[in-house]
C-alpha cells in the first residue's frame, strides 16, 4: 500500500511538472479551453447519433487528432512565449481555437434540433461565407 501511495505521488508530481513545461502554468483559461474540446467532441458524437449517421471510429479518430493538433499549437506557443520573454503567444493560439470550439459546439446544439438564437444562426453563416470558419479543417 505505501508503494503504491508513493508511486501516485511521484505520477501527480511527474504531471505537474510536464504540465508546467507544456504550459508554463495552469490557468483557468487553458481549463476553459480544455473543458470546450471535450463538450465539442461529446456534443458532435451526439449529434451524428442523433442524425442517424452513427459513429465511425475513422471520423472520431481524425477529430481527435485534431483536437491534439490544437493542443501541440498550443504547448509550441508557449514555448515561442518562453523564448522570446513575452506571454500573449499562447493566449493568442487559446483564444483563436477557443472561438472555433464554441463555434463548433453551438453548431452541434442546432444539429441536436435545439433552439438557437437567430442572431447566433446568422453569425455563424456570415463567418463561414467569409472562410473565418472551416469547420472541416478545425
Amino acid at each position: 500500500m505505501e508503494r503504491l501511495d508513493l508511486t501516485l505521488k511521484w505520477g501527480i508530481a511527474l504531471f505537474g511538472t510536464i504540465g508546467t513545461y507544456f504550459f508554463g502554468g495552469w490557468t483557468e483559461l487553458i481549463s476553459f479551453f480544455l473543458l470546450a474540446i471535450v463538450i465539442d467532441y461529446g456534443t458532435g458524437l451526439a449529434a451524428s447519433i442523433k442524425e442517424g449517421k452513427g459513429l465511425s471510429s475513422k471520423v472520431g479518430f481524425w477529430g481527435l487528432a485534431k483536437k491534439g493538433l490544437m493542443m501541440l499549437v498550443v504547448i509550441l506557443a508557449h514555448r515561442l512565449d518562453v523564448l522570446f520573454g513575452s506571454d500573449v503567444i499562447m493566449i493568442g493560439a487559446i483564444y483563436f481555437y477557443l472561438a472555433n470550439e464554441l463555434i463548433s459546439i453551438t453548431e452541434n446544439y442546432g444539429r441536436l434540433g435545439l433552439p438557437l438564437p437567430k442572431q447566433i444562426k446568422d453569425v455563424i453563416a456570415i463567418l463561414k461565407k467569409r472562410g473565418a470558419i472551416n469547420h472541416e479543417s478545425i
